[in-house]
């Protein structure tokens, strides 16, 4: 296998992170506008709103995948990211709204698929690797849009059945591939030693931000859930 590429911390990669979590605290406080009545369903279902959405969960998935070429351990990763998703499973079924595979299981499960899978993946050209990945997330996409699949066993890859809950659901058609299109997207642009200019394009909150994700993505909503619910009591 590869060696990792060794380089200084890129703080453009924790700050696009922090932008994309920014982006998702905002989608989130717009669902609970809605959820709690404060703005109308027909609002937050505005095409501006769903575009924020994809954004944020493209965004985060891609720099997953192109950290995954940085990290030391993506196996150990993916297992942390793995224990909180099972808490938030715990949780979130104990409360009512459950959440079988949100977007912590999918980047676990990604993880580890790529910590086993590396030594085989390292080998494939990166041009290539990023073209056929960023294809296969269209067309899995589109299968799964597209395709009807009569069955209770496929929802893990994105087909659901009617009475199907997940209260944020994120399958592994088409968003694995787009993990993978970081990756091998990482690689090519590690390939090369990183110009000091990139170095220089800092943003400290945002940075701040983006390292401390999970604990962001894991306290935000309790949070926000205790504010609109304490609004609720106030003013309907």
């Amino acid at each position: 296998m590869q060696d990792k590429p060794k380089t200084r911390r890129i703080g453009l990669i924790d700050a696009l992170r922090g932008a994309a979590v920014l982006m998702m605290l905002v989608h989130h406080t717009l669902y609970d506008l809605a959820d709690f009545g404060f703005m109308t369903r027909e609002a937050f279902e505005h095409p501006a709103v769903s575009a924020l959405q994809v954004t944020c969960a493209t965004t985060f998935v891609l720099l997953c995948g192109v950290s995954s070429n940085l990290s030391k351990s993506n196996f150990k990763r993916g297992l942390i990211t793995a224990g909180v998703a099972l808490g938030i499973s715990v949780v979130t079924y104990i409360i009512g709204m459950p959440i079988l595979f949100g977007v912590l299981h999918l980047l676990a499960v990604c993880m580890l698929l790529y910590a086993l899978t590396e030594k085989l993946l390292v080998k494939l050209p990166a041009l290539p690797g990023t073209l056929v990945c960023a294809l296969l997330a269209v067309l899995s996409k589109l299968a799964t849009e597209r395709l009807a699949v009569d069955t209770h066993y496929l929802w893990l890859l994105g087909w659901t059945y009617d009475g199907f809950v997940s209260y944020d659901y994120f399958p592994l058609f088409p968003w694995l591939f787009v993990f993978l299109t970081g990756a091998f997207a990482g690689r090519l642009i590690l390939s090369r030693p990183i110009p000091e200019r990139v170095y220089a394009l800092r943003c400290r909150w945002l940075e701040f931000i983006g390292r401390h994700a999970l604990v962001i993505y894991v306290v935000h909503q309790p949070l926000l859930f205790g504010l609109f619910t304490l609004l609720d009591r106030v003013f309907h």
